[in-house]
């Protein structure tokens, strides 16, 4: 109530509002004056990260915390009158801004800050321009000696590092996919596994360096968390200058258009386009951009946890989220950050970026000839996840509705600067009758997509036009058909077999219709080649940019088109062996949100193999877990299926190189045995006695949202009480990668997620030393799962995903040589074929809850003082 009454200062005001359980909490945000003050500069946002990020002494317990939080204050505000103040310029008149929006910090930061003698520049007017640079020529063919990629593996690892074999064959290994290749679609390939402490990234840093240093080419190292691609840019620094000497950079982070800060909807949103607190977002998201290296907002120099301070999805919309983009028709154009980064990744001698990114640009690139030719998937492991949905198809009420805007612009009283394919290509209308014809024909046939309301008009059992038609008729037939029992809150999916006569005869008259919007845009884009063909006097260079980029918009839309009519097609027909389609209702929290049809490949590995290997000339796929962990003979049988390496005219280079941490003696695995499945009460208290008596620092990893939150509730306050906070992923209003940098900053914290937490964390020393695992992470039963496990071999290929999961989930504990710790399974249930997941040598006991709570005191290593029962053959040895 004190709280609720008094401005007070705070430190994250939306997590101490979600303790308190008073949502409308307000006060003296001391993360938004840091934001103010020292944009793009990371800082935990915990007493303990902002007392080091500002350099105060670090409180040594709750009790001090208060202190801390005036001492900050006072620091933060002393900043504004520091004249080596880095990041002065702006702030003055931001302040002015937000005093007019009433941000409660602008009343105590303005008599502060001076103002400056000059009129500052406004953001947009002092972002440097990109410029154009000439096209790289092709890299030289070169081959890689033995002794120059060891001898910058040693420059690389320093002098005086400790040599580590298993690394310098690694690195050996790797410098083949370098070599020249023999013949169109067969690139060299090399699925190559690297186990813990191995040294991968540097192992193949050296010979991509050497390659790109001796040849003038890209390569291309692409991750599946934004975690690694982090760590990539700073193991880089080893290898490249920040920037070379005509100052471009060597090293480019290149992510999707949506993870950008886009110019054009920051300008919106600070001329008007927000109002209230997501104004002040906008402005502190100004005075980032500023200052920000390469305008990346989530993973990048942005805080994780500004977006967060403010309520309403104020980040995303700050981002190119739909595909809007109007390109060279931006005024800030030639200012745009993702712009500059797809410029400078031209000219790259390594380019980080992700799977989808790298699978999207090699299927529909704009420029064919800056796909990359040497590829690195690290993270390996996930590139058969990230194929699943690149080249999957999902007609969809949410996917049309996004085409409907795309075409149509905003309609009614809808805000916004998106504009329509009328106002975008306004002057080639004009100039061209049959270009202004076929933009009428796409935007009266876009009439026929899905609009706003869609979602209620089903539910009421009015549908309007076609596609909503058939959207009506798969819900019906989805609901008629599920037998799942499943209660309002989970989603449900029936197979595209057998399907009713409305919904085949719905389908062919939205095929019609997609058919309708398809064509004029065809001849749009003819229209478009045209123009640049033979140009008016009038086309300048900026509008012929313009022009070139609706043509890459119109494309991926026919595409796309194309893709949902074939789908259409093939409703009621016989079944496609190569795919595997299903109708589905996406529902959250009892309330329903899409209605689609999906179409995926039933082996994703085939386009893979053809759109992104078959061109390259050559590609490394490496992990810790890229080969199944089984007794089998052929480990490498699944690595090879899930890479697609099956499907490619070469057969790969196998090479594994074991991790040299001595699990037997830093590790145990402990299956709890009387935690019966479903009992709640008993899982939440195992989890926090383990808690209790790690004294912290556990990783817990849940199967579902829904007993996540249980656990979360039954045990958070107990234990944030004796000084052991526990945060947790879908419940704290923090974004993973935060919550994360907390729970490593705090060896008495503990997390709890899911499959996110599973693969994006790297903790090691301290803070991470015990792994809880609420059951076997048994695969999903869904469609798509039963129709891969009966072509992939049955209960086996649940045993493969099975082993892997436990392999990355175990590979979290264990992340240097002096890491030590236990990693817990708490299910009776845990059959003895999955326990191979586990590196050899590794001691796995059966016990129950309070043995398991014993030798976690003790420690590893350490005898136990219980009677600790082991299961015949004593402890498993995998």
């Amino acid at each position: 109530m004190a709280a609720a009454d008094t401005p007070v200062l705070l430190l994250n005001a939306p997590l101490v509002a979600s303790r308190l359980g008073y949502p409308d909490l307000s006060g003296l945000d001391l993360l938004e004056a840091f934001a103010f003050i020292h944009p793009a500069r990371f800082c935990v946002p915990t007493p303990r990260g902002l007392a080091e990020a500002l350099g105060l002494p670090v409180p040594e317990n709750d009790a001090a915390v208060p202190e801390l939080l005036q001492r900050a204050a006072g620091a933060l505000v002393a900043t504004c009158g520091d004249p080596e103040w880095f990041e002065r310029e702006g702030a003055w008149s931001a302040v002015q801004s937000l005093e007019r929006l009433r941000w409660p910090w602008a009343q105590v930061l303005r008599p502060h800050i001076a103002k400056p003698e000059r009129a500052e520049r406004w953001l947009f007017a002092k972002l440097p321009e990109w410029e154009e640079a000439g096209e790289r020529p092709a890299p030289r063919q070169v081959d890689l000696s033995a002794e120059a990629v060891q001898a910058q593996l040693a420059r690389l690892t320093g002098e005086g590092a400790e040599q580590r074999e298993g690394q310098r064959a690694y690195a050996g290994d790797v410098a083949r996919i370098f070599a020249p290749r023999s013949a169109p679609g067969r690139p060299h390939l090399a699925l190559a596994q690297a186990g813990t402490g191995i040294g991968k990234t540097l192992g193949y840093l050296a010979p991509a360096s050497v390659w790109a240093a001796s040849s003038g080419g890209t390569v291309w190292v692409s991750t599946f968390t934004k975690n690694l691609q982090r760590q990539l840019r700073a193991e880089s620094r080893r290898a490249w200058p920040a920037k070379r000497a005509d100052g471009t950079p060597p090293v480019v982070v290149r992510k999707g258009r949506e993870n950008y800060l886009c110019l054009l909807n920051l300008e919106d949103a600070l001329q008007g386009g927000f109002a209230g607190r997501p104004a002040i977002l906008a402005q502190l998201v100004a005075r980032w951009g500023a200052y920000t290296r390469d305008g990346d907002m989530i993973g990048g120099d942005l805080p994780g946890w500004l977006g967060t301070l403010f309520r309403k999805r104020g980040i995303a919309a700050l981002t190119d989220q739909r595909g809007e983009c109007i390109y060279a028709g931006c005024p800030h154009y030639r200012k745009c950050f993702i712009e500059r980064a797809a410029r400078d990744s031209a000219q790259a001698d390594l380019v980080i970026a992700n799977h989808a990114l790298v699978m999207v640009n090699a299927a529909r690139a704009r420029d064919p000839n800056q796909r990359p030719t040497r590829l690195i998937f690290d993270e390996g492991h996930h590139v058969f996840d990230a194929a699943d949905s690149t080249f999957a198809a999902t007609l969809s009420g949410q996917e049309t509705i996004e085409l409907r805007r795309w075409i149509m612009g905003p309609e009614r009283e809808a805000r916004g600067r998106r504009r329509g394919l009328a106002a975008r290509l306004a002057d080639v209308a004009s100039y061209d009758d049959a270009g202004a014809e076929a933009i009428a024909a796409a935007c009266k046939a876009g009439q026929l997509l899905p609009s706003d309301g869609w979602l209620q008009r089903l539910a009421e059992n009015a549908p309007f036009g076609p596609l909503e038609a058939l959207l009506a008729a798969v819900r019906t037939a989805t609901y008629a058909r599920d037998e799942s029992g499943q209660e309002a809150g989970y989603g449900i999916e029936t197979e595209a077999a057998g399907l009713p006569g409305e919904v085949i005869e719905a389908a062919g008259a939205a095929s019609e219709a997609l058919a309708s919007i398809r064509v004029p845009l065809i001849r749009l884009g003819g229209r478009l080649e045209a123009i640049l063909a033979e140009p008016p006097d009038w086309l300048d260079a900026q509008g012929r940019a313009r022009i070139e980029g609706a043509r890459f918009a119109l494309a991926w839309r026919i595409d796309l088109l194309a893709a949902w009519e074939a789908l259409l097609d093939r409703l009621g027909g016989p079944a496609d062996p190569e795919f595997v389609d299903w109708l589905a209702v996406d529902r959250s929290d009892a309330r329903e949100f899409d209605v689609a049809i999906h179409r995926r490949w039933l082996d994703p590995m085939k386009p893979f193999a053809r759109v992104v290997l078959e061109p390259a000339h050559g590609v490394l796929l490496t992990s810790a877990t890229l080969t199944d962990r089984t007794e089998d003979d052929d480990r490498w049988a699944s690595a090879i299926q899930r890479s697609g390496a099956a499907h490619v005219e070469v057969a790969p280079l196998l090479s594994a190189a074991e991790s040299p941490f001595d699990y037997a003696a830093r590790a145990e695995v402990l299956i709890v045995t009387d935690i019966a499945k479903g009992d709640l009460p008993a899982l939440a208290g195992a989890y926090a006695r383990i808690i209790e008596a790690c004294g912290g620092g556990v990783l817990g990893l849940f199967t579902a949202i829904r007993r996540l939150r249980a656990v979360h509730g039954r045990i958070a306050d107990r234990l944030a009480r004796g000084g052991l906070p526990v945060y947790a992923q879908h419940v704290d209003p923090i974004d993973t990668g935060t919550l994360v940098d907390i729970f490593r900053d705090d060896p008495r914290a503990s997390l709890i997620g899911t499959d996110a937490l599973r693969d994006g964390v790297d903790v090691p020393g301290h803070s991470l030393r015990c792994v809880v695992m609420e059951q076997v992470p048994w695969p999903r039963p869904d469609i798509l799962h039963k129709a891969r496990r009966l072509a992939g071999g049955g209960s086996a290929y649940d045993d493969r995903i099975i082993r892997a999961r436990l392999a990355q989930a175990f590979g979290r504990l264990i992340r240097s040589k002096e890491d030590s710790g236990h990693f817990i399974v708490l299910s009776p249930a845990f059959p003895s074929r999955l326990l191979s997941a586990f590196p050899k040598g590794t001691p796995v006991l059966r016990v129950t809850l309070d043995q398991a709570l014993q030798r976690v005191r003790a420690g590893v290593g350490a005898a136990s003082s219980g009677d600790v029962s082991v299961p015949s053959g004593e402890a498993f040895q995998p």
